[in-house]
């Protein structure tokens, strides 16, 4: 069963009259009630594209979040083959808010790596919410020494409120272990690509996408803290959490401008949920691309580009 967001309702409106009249013309077998259902899905398709082409930066967040949006697992099934996993940090636990380790992406050998929000309530608690621990990210940074040592491309798919904030992640050097993280992104010397497939929030993002290529979907959302929390700290009031979205550029569309990120994935019309395998294979497609064009590069200028990418940001503005 489809879930709508608030701002849908419009659109849920003209599905459910359209599954009225199939199941009536399932009934009755009518002809005439096959044109009816024409127009009608005629028009809520104008309705959803004319909706999703004007977004505000609140409504994507929503999208971002939508419960039925694929998850890392979905693109992992979807576009790797062969996957092995690999658990635990070796100093203190397995956290399975990040899944990581090798296979093979379009019969190339490869290290993937990404944060896993869970798809119900059972999972959704196994993975803590994408949230991860420190030994998630020390985790994480065992794969990508494996993965240079070995000569391996890394890709990395974001999607996650934030690094999780609990007291016993703090004692054990949360800072310090996405720090780390971080370091060992910048540190590779082959290539690394991060899709941002949701949300991409704050340290607990960087820590994966400090990439050679940051793609991210269309209606995904990247920032340094959540709309709520930037709400509450600015006007101390959660609930101006669009005037929050709206003013942080948190968007792909903003993102792209600023040189934040690389390229937009594009999504079928109304969300990625609408259609998954559109998008993985849109994904996909992006995700091969970027890994050919930095494949002749020498593990130096790997370093070097990826270096001066992420110190280039801000200094210069993409103009549309």
């Amino acid at each position: 069963m489809r879930t709508y967001l608030d701002f849908e309702k419009p659109v849920a409106e003209l599905e459910a009259k359209l599954e009225e009249l199939r199941a009536l013309g399932a009934e009755r077998d009518a002809v005439a009630i096959s044109d009816d259902i024409g127009r009608l899905e005629a028009k809520a398709a104008e309705a959803l594209k004319g909706l999703y082409a004007g977004l505000t930066p609140w409504q994507k967040t929503l999208v971002a979040r939508h419960p039925q949006r694929p998850h890392f697992s979905d693109y992992l099934r979807g576009l790797v083959t062969e996957f092995t996993p690999i658990a635990g940090d070796r100093k203190f636990a397995e956290d399975e808010a990040i899944v990581g380790g090798f296979g093979r992406f379009r019969g190339e050998p490869v290290c993937v790596i990404g944060q896993e929000k869970g798809s119900d309530t059972r999972s959704r608690i196994r993975h803590n919410f994408g949230m991860a621990r420190p030994e998630g990210y020390r985790k994480a940074v065992r794969i990508m020494e494996l993965a240079d040592r070995f000569r391996l491309p890394v890709i990395a798919f974001v999607d996650t409120a934030g690094a999780y904030p609990g007291i016993d992640a703090e004692e054990r050097g949360q800072a310090e272990a996405i720090a780390r993280s971080t370091e060992a992104c910048l540190a590779l010397g082959v290539a690394n690509v991060a899709v941002v497939i949701g949300e991409g929030g704050s340290g607990g993002a960087i820590a994966l996408a400090t990439a050679s290529r940051v793609l991210m979907l269309e209606h995904a959302i990247y920032s340094v803290i959540s709309p709520e929390g930037a709400a509450s700290i600015l006007w101390r009031d959660a609930g101006r959490a669009q005037d929050a979205a709206t003013a942080m550029k948190i968007t792909a569309q903003d993102l792209l401008k600023l040189g934040v990120i690389d390229a937009i994935v594009g999504e079928p019309v109304g969300g990625a949920h609408r259609d998954p395998d559109a998008v993985m294979a849109a994904t996909g497609n992006a995700i091969a691309a970027a890994l050919a064009e930095l494949a002749p590069l020498s593990p130096d200028e790997v370093r070097g580009a990826r270096a001066d990418k992420f110190l280039a940001i801000g200094r210069k503005l993409k103009v549309s």
